[in-house]
């Protein structure tokens, strides 16, 4: 096994003396795979929350799936709608929390 390593000690690279196939690895700040290439021309890619949880991934196949995770921080699979209603959500709170005024006094302005 051919293999290479970033200066975080990540495999970046490595190619299979058996089968000949080699892959190829990308990762995120926090040390975890977002994207995985195989030299067959299949691809994974992985997106994060803030919590280092994946939230989003999808394949070279188009084959995509969303996650949402619950208070004891199990995944649960869920829609593409289902995660851009939470995302936004969350983005509204965090945007109240930073104005200090609710959504319905910003409607009054």
């Amino acid at each position: 096994m051919n293999t290479k390593y970033n200066k975080n000690g990540d495999l970046i690279y490595r190619k299979s003396i058996i089968t000949n196939f080699e892959y190829w690895y990308k990762y995120n700040k926090n040390g975890q795979i977002i994207h995985k290439k195989c030299s067959n021309g299949f691809e994974y890619w992985s997106e994060f929350d803030e919590n280092n949880n994946e939230v989003h991934c999808k394949n070279s196949n188009g084959e995509e799936v969303w996650f949402k995770y619950n208070k004891f921080n199990y995944q649960t699979e869920i829609t593409e709608k289902e995660y851009k209603e939470i995302k936004f959500r969350i983005e509204e709170r965090e945007y109240l929390s930073r104005t200090k005024c609710s959504r319905f006094e910003i409607m009054d302005i």
